[in-house]
Order: structure tokens, then sequence, then C-alpha cells
């Protein structure tokens, strides 16, 4: 089948709506949004579905304490999924509900037919229950013979007619799967436990329940309607409603899925009752269930008792969504439980994102400005620079089929490797010594190639910072878009001429770390930038006096302010939040780290020296439009103020 035709189809678990979206959410569903972009990005005709699961027992539960009814909660944090992944720009194809009336329609036909095979006939089942897990476990799974064994939680003795699932019919197909697909199961390593919980002998499987009412009822045809579903069979088979099974089947061509994203947690629900459902329904089985690990903060579990859950959205504020999905997916090898810091995520992003990545375009920005006009042309690259050009093509070449099979860190490890290459090759070969000799052939060449090598590593790496990247792509005149990965990737071809275009620096170096809690974001511990390193990143750009024209000193616009009004920050030990008169109609919100050397109101109605060009940018989710200049030494800080009293606006020149 030709790229063009080849359908995929990726899937995250749908989210159940007893709490808020969490951490390890965003982080499953980060990493469906790369694949579905990828895949679109190369081509392949793309469905990426995600979604809620919202009904049994523990939500009915959850909506009774708080006044309402299940359908009016479900409604509420389903809303609030829906939301982040909107405003996380999440390129779902479908958000699907296990409320919505065509799922409904498709879990009690699967019913029908499993019944109809003879998979489901009625009991009795006696056991051990746990509302939260929604799972029964005999006594020797209990946890000192109460506690469930994967919460923790008391479990309750139940004894109720139920349906089953024969799902011991199933134990030597699911073996069989195992074996014949060694990559079913992703990581590997997590086959073993699923392998041996198997072999150790299936039960069949209750799969309805007569205790509570909250749940897709029995297909009319059973005339039993006091059953409600149970909730991992309701669940599980949104994979297929969602593409329309048992109602317009349609979409159902994209089935079997590529991947199906699950957290560690609930493998074992997808890796052994889904692939038997599909086998009793007699539909292919999904390419791949990938588990990933959990996330810990600095070190420790999070819970809300302890004050360290971390929320998404509040990182994804104070860093920028991008620097947080990058974080995400390269930090931690796809599997392992990972460990969320501050301290990590500002390193990755003043280092990988900064100065490899941010630094090389302010390279050819600076480069092709000053040498050529923002002109580039590609013709000698080959002449000059082949053996690079091969380099990187075989690097690009082995690390895309390391994301199918969920080594996303190793990918993005592949992607830097070509980054070094290029910043590597302008330190070896020096453009301005190049320039300085006449050399404006080879000094072209250079140039031409480091573009030619961030516009490939552009194309992929937009699956992974999609906003950022296409800010890159448009500086480099090119579109992110298939045509452009068959040309600069499959084929190996080259940019034609371009003229590129400046854009502000996209990674600023973070001089400070936010720490983000569950209900705060507070400024602590300012980071300095050692000496020597910040030396080494001044000297990459420029000739080696490190000496600026004074056309670009005039870049940076200077200007007297008067403070109007001056307010310490709630929970910061250094930012004040000024309203500073620069001359303009409407006073500038700055918010600066002073709070140590100057108290607000002394601030009231002196002046200072403001950098009021400044992109603006947010601390703690309050906008700063500008910078106040300071000096610092051991004798403390001060305002850099004019000698008399100026008019506001006032530039500095």
């Amino acid at each position: 089948m030709s790229d063009s035709c080849k359908k995929v189809y990726i899937t995250t678990p749908i989210y159940y709506v007893n709490d808020v979206a969490h951490i390890g959410h965003a982080y499953t569903t980060i990493i469906a949004d790369m694949l579905a972009r990828y895949s679109r990005l190369v081509g392949y005709d793309t469905y990426f579905l995600t979604g809620t699961d919202e009904h049994g027992q523990k939500i009915a539960t959850s909506a009774e304490q708080r006044g309402k009814s299940p359908k009016e909660y479900a409604d509420e944090v389903s809303g609030k999924f829906k939301a982040l992944w909107d405003d996380f720009d999440i390129s779902y194809d479908k958000f699907i509900r296990t409320t919505d009336e065509e799922h409904k329609i498709g879990v009690q036909h699967a019913f029908t037919k499993m019944y109809e095979k003879g998979d489901i006939y009625k009991g009795t089942y006696e056991g051990n229950y746990c509302v939260s897990c929604e799972t029964f476990f005999t006594d020797a799974q209990l946890i000192d013979g109460e506690g469930c064994p994967d919460c923790g939680k008391p479990t309750s003795m139940i004894k109720e007619e139920s349906y089953f699932f024969k799902l011991s019919n199933y134990q030597e197909k699911l073996l069989k799967l195992y074996e014949e697909n060694p990559e079913f199961i992703l990581p590997k390593s997590k086959a073993k436990e699923i392998i041996n919980f198997v072999s150790g002998g299936l039960n069949d499987l209750s799969i309805s329940r007569t205790s509570f009412d909250w749940g897709v009822k029995l297909p009319d045809s059973m005339n039993d309607d006091k059953h409600v579903m149970y909730v991992w069979l309701d669940a599980l088979l949104n994979y297929i409603t969602a593409l329309g099974y048992g109602t317009d089947e349609a979409n159902m061509q994209y089935w079997p899925a590529k991947v199906q994203l699950v957290g560690k947690d609930i493998l074992r629900f997808h890796a052994i009752f889904w692939p038997a459902f599909l086998m009793s329904l007699e539909l292919p089985l999904p390419d791949h269930i990938a588990a990933h690990g959990w996330w810990t903060r600095d070190g420790e579990k999070m819970s809300k008792s302890k004050g360290n859950v971390v929320d998404p959205k509040e990182v994804a504020d104070a860093y920028g969504l991008d620097a947080f999905r990058y974080f995400m997916l390269r930090e931690v090898p796809f599997g392992q439980d990972g460990d969320f810091s501050q301290r990590a995520l500002m390193d990755r992003i003043n280092s990988d994102l900064g100065n490899d990545l941010g630094n090389l375009l302010n390279r050819i920005s600076g480069m092709s400005g000053k040498y050529f006009d923002f002109k580039i042309t590609s013709k000698d690259v080959e002449k000059y620079h082949q053996k690079e050009l091969d380099e990187v093509h075989t690097i690009l070449e082995n690390a895309q089929p390391l994301i199918y099979t969920m080594q996303i860190n190793r990918y993005l490890d592949e992607i830097w490797k070509v980054l070094t290459i290029g910043n590597k090759a302008i330190g070896d070969y020096e453009p301005w010594t190049m320039m300085k000799e006449g050399r404006e052939e080879e000094a072209m060449a250079l140039v031409a190639l480091i573009t030619n090598i961030m516009a490939k590593v552009a194309l992929l790496l937009e699956s992974v910072m999609p906003e950022k990247i296409g800010k890159i792509a448009g500086s480099l005149g090119i579109e992110i878009s298939t045509e452009s990965y068959n040309k600069l990737i499959k084929n190996k071809e080259l940019l034609e001429d371009v003229t590129i275009t400046k854009i502000d620096a996209l990674f600023p170096r973070i001089e400070e770390e936010l720490l983000v809690t569950a209900d705060i974001q507070k400024v602590e511990s300012k980071v300095e930038k050692p000496r020597k390193e910040a030396q080494k990143q001044k000297q990459q750009d420029q000739e080696p006096d490190n000496l600026i024209t004074i056309d670009q000193f005039f870049e940076t616009t200077l200007k007297i302010g008067t403070i109007l009004e001056a307010q310490e920050v709630p929970k910061s030990k250094k930012l004040l939040k000024l309203q500073v008169d620069v001359g303009e109609e409407t006073p500038r919100q700055i918010i600066a780290g002073i709070k140590e050397f100057y108290s607000a109101e002394s601030l009231v109605g002196t002046q200072a020296c403001v950098v009021a060009n400044l992109k603006p940018a947010k601390l703690m989710g309050m906008e700063s439009q500008g910078m106040l200049l300071a000096a610092k030494d051991e004798n403390g800080l001060h305002l850099l103020r004019p000698e008399a009293q100026k008019v506001a606006g006032t530039k500095v020149s």
C-alpha cells in the first residue's frame, strides 16, 4: 500500500471523569498528538481519538456527593478535559464520550454479537470489589485480606447476578498473540508481566452490574433491564464505536489502530480484555498497545495532601506549551517512570531549545543577513559539504522508525545529533574567516548547509513543537507539509533559493526558576549562567572581537518611565507589579524582581530606565510589558535613574 493510502489510527485511553486532568493525562495526550501530527506529515490518512469515560458506580457516587445528577457531573468534568485539550491545540479528530448515544448503540450491538456467538452467559458473581478501580479481586490478591492490590483502598464483598464473558476461552489465543507479535505490547519489557498473568489462568469476566444503574443498559433483545454493562466492557469498546461500529461504519476503515496509548496501570485491561473482546467480535487487533510510566514530582509520588500535584496548564502557561511538550517527550524513555522537576525543565529549555535549536536559527539569520542580505542559495552545498549532508540524511533516516515503536526520546536524541552537526560546522569552518579572505562561495555554501539542516530538522520537530516550529518554518520560507517532507526528507533534496526572515528569539533564556504547584506559581532561586558558558555563547554567532555596530545597539529602545503604582505579588518573595508611564496612551504593566531591594511604597512617583521594545513575557500568569534596568554588585541592586526628573517616555540615547 502506498503511503498516501495508508491509514493510521491513534488513540488515547478515554479519561475517567472522577477528577480534573493532571500531568499524566497530558503526557498521554501529547504523545498521541505527536504521533498523529507526524503521521499526517508523512502523508498517512490519520484519525486521532481521545475522550472521556463517564459511567460506573464511582461517577454516580461522586455526583451524588456534589448534589448533581451523574450526567450533570460528567458534563462538567468532560467539558474541562475537552477545554484543556483545545487550549493545548491537541489535533484530535473526535472527542468521544461514553454517554454519546452512538456509543451506547455500538456497545449494545457488540454485546449482542458476543452473546449470539456464545461468549456471554448469565450467572452469579461473588467477590471482593473495589469501587475506585471498578474491579473484582480474589482473596489471594488482596492486601491484608481487605485492601485493593492496585489502589490500596478497602474492597467490599459483593454477590450479585451477572453476565459473564468467557475470557477463559481466549487464554491460548492470547498467548499465541503475544508470541507471534512481540511488539503488540510496548515497550517489550511490559509484555512479560502480561504473559505471566495470562499463563497463570484466566477466569471468566463479570461484565454487568445490578447494584447501580449509571451505565449502558443491555440490549432490548436481552429483556433484562436491571443490568448495566461493566464499565470496562463499555469503555474499551469506545475505540470502535468512535469509528461508527454498530451505527454508521464508514470510519471503520481506520481500524485496526496503529498505536493505542495507555498508562501502565490499565495495561492489563487493554492487553488482555480488549484483544479478547476483539477476537470474539472477529475484528482485527491493533498493532501496538503502548503503556507509559507514571510521573513523580521531585522524586516523590504526587498527591493532593502533599500539595505537589502538577497542573499541566500552569506549567504550560509558565514555561510555554511547546517547551512543556518537548520536555515530556524527551526527558523520559517511554515506559519508564519519570520525575518532573522545574530545574530539569528549565535546563532543557536553556540548553536544548535555547542553545542548540534557537541559537542555530539565530546564527542562520545573523550570518545570512550580515554576509548575503538574507538571500541563500543551495547550489554549492553538495560541492563543499557532501560529507555533512550524508551524515545528516543517515541520521534522519534511521531516526524515524523509532517513532512507532515508541522510542520517542531516542528519536529526539537523533534529531539533536543533526543540530550538533550544524553548530559544529560553523565553528569548524568559520564563515567570518572565509568572508575576510574573499571565499564568499564557500561561506554561502556553509550558511546554506546550516539552513538546509534547520529546514529538515524543523519538518521532523513540528509534531513535537508545532507552534515554535511553525515560526522557524516561516523564517526559512518553507511550509510544513507532506510535499516538503517528501522533498527534503524522503528524497533528500535541498532547498530552492530562499530569503531568510528575521524573527524574535524563540526560546529566551530563563534566568529564574518558576516553581509550579497545585495552587500557585512562585518565582524562586535565580539561576546564574557560568561565565565560561556565557563567553562561549556570545562568541558563537560573532567574530572573535565580539563587537556590535551602532545600528545594532539602537535596535534596543530605552525610555524614562514614571512608576505610577506598585504592589507586591502575593506569594512571591521577589516580584513587584508596577504600572509605569512611558509616554504612551496607557501605562505599561511591568513585573520586576526587585522586592528584596525596594518596597512597593518607595517606588511610587519615582523614575527608572525601561527597555520598551521587549516582547511581552509572562511571570506567574501576569504579563510583563517591559523591563527595568538595574545594576547589582556586592552592595546590592539599584535601579538606573535619570539625574533629574524627565518627561515620561523620554528616549535614552
